[in-house]
């Protein structure tokens, strides 16, 4: 059996997937239990179908799993040593989990 792949896009991002797979992308806001895309590349075995942009005909299809995540923190700090200045600042980015259903 092959393993089927695609290359989609969210948000921006690109994504190579496959069936079954679980990826954290940026927020969907409301997005329903089912979300389908149009991959721009679809790999299945030892044949390859690049889009121009996109492959007609090909469909990925994902469950959300979980609509809001919040990432792990990231914080800036800025220092100026000597100055009595000193500032931190932090942020999650919101993320929704998408699991990979079918690819066809």
């Amino acid at each position: 059996m092959s393993m089927k792949k695609a290359v989609i896009t969210v948000s921006g991002n690109q994504y190579v997937v496959s069936e079954g797979q679980v990826i954290e992308v940026d927020h969907l806001k409301g997005a329903q239990k089912s979300v389908d895309f149009v991959p721009l590349m679809t790999i299945d075995g030892d044949k390859a179908v690049v889009g121009t942009p996109e492959v007609t005909g090909a469909k990925v299809t994902a469950e959300v799993t979980q609509e809001l995540l919040k990432a792990d923190k990231v914080t800036s700090i800025r220092y100026k040593a000597k100055k009595r200045v000193h500032k931190v600042h932090g942020h999650r980015q919101h993320q929704t989990q998408l699991t990979i259903k079918k690819i066809s």
